[in-house]
């Protein structure tokens, strides 16, 4: 089947291209990806993916980079309070949007994302609007859990050397990524600081306990010792009266003198 994949970044790629040509499908990559921000990170993001998709032989069609227009249509939730789903409902929505009217332009048959390798998305969210655009646009939508392939797929950029952003795309879910990131650093320092506490409060126990202890054997130690000494000492007195009692008495040659 000829299949337009939508593909967010090259790391995310490597295992939905895989499986997807092992299916028999004739792929090209849609990079429509107007979300990412700033601009060098989206030039980032999509250099890394050519270079790679260049070496595969895969084509990639990128399209036009239009942050503007992505905050009217999904930024503006979060500008107006909406929750993050929602947000993110329609950042898939218009990437998908784009990717399927060109498909349907163009010969394709269906479309499909490599969003669907990352535990980070909201998984039935983007399901239910590759739905929606491929009814629209009369295609196929290619929709495989592909998250089960994500530890290979991070295995194989790493080794690659291949550039691995470490926020979904837009500025507001850099932010969000980052506070997580502070908040899980917050929490193990606040576990070490916990454990260590912890442990050194065990080792004044242990040191307590080891110097009673050796308290208790110089105590007794000093009371054998002590012992020792009074049963000399009293050795020595009644020995010494006996001694002095042998020296008084008179000799046989003094008696007949």
């Amino acid at each position: 089947m000829k299949l337009l994949l939508h593909a967010c970044c090259g790391p995310c790629s490597l295992e939905p291209v895989r499986l997807l040509l092992e299916e028999g499908h004739d792929i090209t990559i849609a990079f429509a990806n107007s979300n990412i921000q700033p601009s060098e990170e989206y030039d980032h993001r999509l250099q890394t993916l050519l270079t790679w998709a260049n070496e595969e032989g895969i084509p990639v069609v990128d399209f036009p980079y239009d942050p503007a227009a992505w905050h009217e249509f999904a930024g503006v939730i979060q500008l107006t309070g909406g929750p993050r789903t929602e947000r993110c409902r329609r950042c898939y929505h218009m990437r998908l949007e784009e990717a399927a009217a060109y498909a349907a332009t163009h010969g394709f048959e269906a479309l499909s994302t490599t969003l669907a390798v990352s535990p980070y998305q909201l998984f039935d969210i983007c399901h239910e609007e590759l739905v929606d655009v491929c009814d629209r646009w009369n295609l196929t939508p290619i929709w495989q859990d592909f998250r089960p392939y994500y530890p290979e797929a991070t295995r194989r950029s790493r080794e690659a050397g291949m550039y691995r952003q470490n926020y979904c795309g837009c500025a507001y879910s850099k932010a969000e990524a980052d506070a997580e990131r502070a908040a899980r650093k917050a929490q193990r320092a606040r576990q070490n600081a916990e454990r260590e506490a912890a442990e050194a409060h065990e080792r004044a126990e242990r040191n307590a306990k080891r110097a009673a202890y050796d308290a208790k054997q110089r105590a007794k130690k000093a009371a054998r010792n002590a012992a020792r000494a009074a049963a000399k000492a009293e050795a020595a007195a009644q020995a010494q009266p006996e001694h002095a009692t042998m020296q008084h008495i008179p000799s046989e040659e003094s008696e007949e003198a």
